[in-house]
């Protein structure tokens, strides 16, 4: 946790404490805690505030599901539908094949497999940048989406600022005062606005090229691993600013995320990935974030309680008594 926060003077410390609470300001000031527990540290983490030192260092905690979101008849007959075929994809040796699916907007749907078992691959297939196999000669139809893609590797050879950039590629977005509060300010693309692309790090060209996806006009958004390069801090945040714009958007989000923590906070439905590795694999259809989280984790032989204070999931240790008991109900993902 002590690498989370600024170092600050004595003299700081008392008058900053003297203000109560207070968000702290990155460069600026903060405080060094006394050591915490794993637990009780991740959840002060997690929570943004402080309770030893009176200090708030994020606007809003992060909490997660503990059952499956409730809709009600009235709200789902408001929800643009949208279905893609049975397809498949072969590239080499590796074949993919994507079972019939549906999904709606103002959904995240998080696909969960291991590497090499084609998340990418479907991916591009939905952007329409690979076309599936033909069968028996007729090529698969698949509906014409409006895509707006943010790829796995972020390469750009953009002769400019960030400023520039954004407003060649961007511009509508970048005027909106919406999208100002909701997507640049938490993101902190501002303090980047007149850096040169060239000599951005790796997390800072991250949240950049996350802008850019979600500063272009879609109806679904297609996201590769947001959370790569990106510090834990920067992932709540990123985490947040994804499931904020699209629910306000009301579009439709497909998130390829190796972060559980992450994947979990999204997730509206999920797709799981089954088969061998760059060899054979299947794409599941989406299903609910409960049963595609059991699925998965079966797959794996892992079970997860839930944390009673901000129900985050927690792994259990392997042949303890709350695993054994968990995987003899089948509840590989929360009891």
């Amino acid at each position: 946790m002590n690498h989370q926060f600024t170092s600050m003077s004595s003299r700081g410390l008392k008058l900053h404490k003297s203000l109560g609470p207070c968000l702290e300001q990155t460069g600026a000031f903060g405080v060094v805690t006394l050591p915490f527990s794993v637990r009780e540290g991740i959840n002060v983490f997690l929570a943004g505030f402080v309770p030893t030192e009176n200090l708030r260092f994020q606007d809003e905690s992060l909490t997660f599901k503990i059952v499956e979101a409730q809709e009600n008849a009235e709200e789902i007959e408001t929800y643009q539908r949208y279905k893609y075929p049975t397809m498949s994809k072969t590239i080499g040796n590796f074949k993919l094949t994507v079972m019939e699916g549906e999904f709606t907007d103002s959904q995240i749907v998080v696909m969960l497999g291991e590497n090499g078992t084609g998340k990418t691959t479907f991916i591009k297939m939905l952007a329409g940048r690979l076309k599936p196999d033909t069968v028996e000669g007729a090529e698969i139809e698949i509906p014409k989406f409006y895509v707006s893609h943010k790829p796995q590797q972020l390469e750009t050879k953009f002769q400019g600022t960030v400023s520039q950039l954004l407003h060649q590629k961007i511009p509508d977005s970048c005027a909106h005062p919406q999208f100002r509060s909701d997507v640049i300010k938490p993101l902190q693309i501002e303090q980047l606005m007149d850096w040169q692309v060239t000599n951005l790090s790796g997390g800072e060209r991250q949240r950049v090229a996350l802008c850019l996806c979600l500063g272009k006009p879609a109806d679904i958004y297609l996201i590769d691993e947001p959370s790569a390069s990106l510090d834990s801090e920067q992932r709540i945040v990123a985490s947040k600013v994804i499931k904020r714009f699209i629910l306000h958007a009301k579009k439709t989000a497909f998130v390829v995320e190796h972060d559980f923590i992450m994947a979990t906070y999204l997730a509206d439905k999920v797709i799981v990935y089954e088969g061998r590795p760059s060899v054979d694999c299947t794409a599941n259809a989406p299903q609910t974030l409960l049963s595609g989280m059991n699925k998965f984790l079966s797959q794996l032989d892992i079970t997860f309680r839930r944390d009673p204070t901000n129900y985050r999931p927690r792994i259990n240790k392997l042949d303890s008594t709350k695993d054994k008991e968990q995987k003899s109900v089948g509840s590989y993902y929360y009891l």
